[in-house]
């Protein structure tokens, strides 16, 4: 046996145990280029945590600014509205959240970035906790992302949400960190260690390039390291309509337990029941020998 091979039996043997990983078992664990060891890893420090349980929410989306023609409904198989696009105007903002509020049913609304949020306090002169409280009391429940490479001040910024009585859907990154995602992965550690509030983390990038596109090694490996190098948020989040249901149903085995934005639409159409996206996401999940199980965006089991 290789002195390798030797230290990742090692590293399984403490991620069964819920041992913490030392620096030089972090550093190992980003030098692999093991992919199927380092994938048992985060899988196994996944159902340690979670089970055989892999967790989704159907997503339904609304347009910050409302459309001719927009529908009067929303799907009531939603369980978040997610409310798109950046902010102008708290007040016309604010008045956006109750119009979608009183469509919702009792679904929760997220909507805006915490980072555009702050941009946009900057530019305003208006301090972040008063545009939060402000929201919050339209009826807003969730900040759809914190990205966290575009927050500049990011832990007094999460606390602002914590006191408003918002809480963060999911923590993000926008773009794929020019120096690599290791040091991202530690500013989230630490900002957990510091908030103890952040349920999700969503390690791949919301945007794709297409001068420098990612390949699915790349993905799968930036996953479980998500999950083995920050392993005090609970949820590793891959979003099904940014990635699609192929890579996130191999991201489940590489450390995932949890899918975002499946669509809330089950008809199909011509190509039947069977391929709606309800269905598809169930199929998906236990294909890959795991149970799904619908939540909603306050991560409330349905």
């Amino acid at each position: 046996m290789s002195d390798a091979q030797g230290a990742m039996g090692d590293l399984t043997a403490k991620v069964a145990a819920g041992e913490p990983l030392s620096s030089q078992d972090r550093d190992l664990l980003v030098a692999t280029r093991d992919l199927l060891a380092l994938g048992m890893l985060a899988d196994e420090a996944r159902r340690r945590r979670h089970g055989d349980r892999v967790t989704f929410v159907r997503v339904a989306r609304m347009p910050c600014r409302p459309r001719q023609g927009e529908p009067s409904e929303v799907p009531p198989t939603a369980g978040e509205i997610r409310i798109d696009g950046p902010i102008e105007d708290v007040v016309q903002a604010a008045a956006r959240i109750r119009e979608v509020l009183a469509l919702s049913d009792g679904q929760p609304v997220s909507a805006f970035t915490l980072g555009e949020l702050d941009r946009w306090s900057s530019e305003n002169g208006i301090p972040l906790g008063d545009i939060l409280r402000q929201l919050r009391e339209a009826g807003l429940e969730l900040v759809a992302e914190a990205e966290l490479d575009r927050l500049e001040r990011s832990l007094e910024a999460c606390e602002a949400v914590a006191t408003s009585g918002l809480t963060i859907a999911r923590v993000t990154m926008k773009d794929p960190p020019p120096q690599g995602v290791l040091s991202l992965f530690a500013e989230l550690r630490s900002l957990q260690s510091a908030l103890g509030s952040l349920r999700a983390f969503a390690p791949l990038p919301r945007t794709l390039s297409a001068l420098a596109p990612s390949t699915g090694y790349d993905d799968v490996k930036q996953v479980a390291l998500a999950r083995l190098l920050v392993d005090n948020v609970p949820t590793i989040q891959v979003d099904w309509s940014l990635y699609g249901p192929k890579l996130a149903q191999v991201a489940l085995s590489f450390g995932a337990d949890d899918v975002d934005a499946v669509s809330p639409v089950n008809d199909a159409g011509a190509e039947g029941w069977r391929r709606s996206a309800l269905e598809e996401i169930r199929r998906n999940v236990a294909a890959a020998s795991l149970v799904p199980v619908e939540r909603n965006g306050r991560f409330e089991l349905l």
